[in-house]
């Protein structure tokens, strides 16, 4: 009876332990930002797109006009528990050029800096969506399909 007791009380302590650990936060970091150190060897006004890449490394990112910069992005996110996955920090090296690809501007951007752009999303339920054509054909002129037809 004493060994069960004891069996138990240690179960119960093992779970106990597990169950506090599983609600720990864990954090992930992704992407990559160069150094202070590496930025400062890029020269404002000297540098091309192939002398950056090779200084700081290939971007997460471009432009897409026209290939107007490189961007860096890298991120630390919170999960925890049930709860939503949390970005808490954030970082962007934002490196543009000009016309003929020589560096014009070199900025770092934070969390604070930016705003959350929400991007609308259109989801077609089943039984609901319309033929494209039959669409137009219903509404140009008041006339049907079975009409041109005949």
């Amino acid at each position: 009876m004493r060994a069960a007791g004891r069996v138990f009380k240690f179960g119960t302590a093992v779970l106990l332990c597990t169950s506090l650990a599983a609600c720990a936060a864990t954090f992930r970091n992704h992407g990559y930002v160069p150094n202070e150190e590496d930025l400062a060897q890029v020269s404002v006004g000297l540098d091309t797109r192939d002398t950056v890449a090779d200084i700081v490394g290939a971007p997460s990112s471009a432009g897409v006009l026209n290939d107007s910069g490189y961007y860096y992005v890298r991120s630390r996110v919170k999960h925890f528990a049930w709860q939503k996955p949390q970005v808490i920090e954030r970082q962007v090296v934002a490196i543009s050029f000009n016309q003929v690809g020589i560096v014009e501007n070199i900025g770092r951007y934070g969390l604070e800096d930016g705003k959350v752009v929400p991007l609308a999303r259109r989801v077609t339920r089943n039984g609901q969506d319309v033929n494209f054509i039959k669409k137009i054909l219903s509404n140009v002129g008041g006339f049907s399909a079975s009409d041109i037809l005949n």
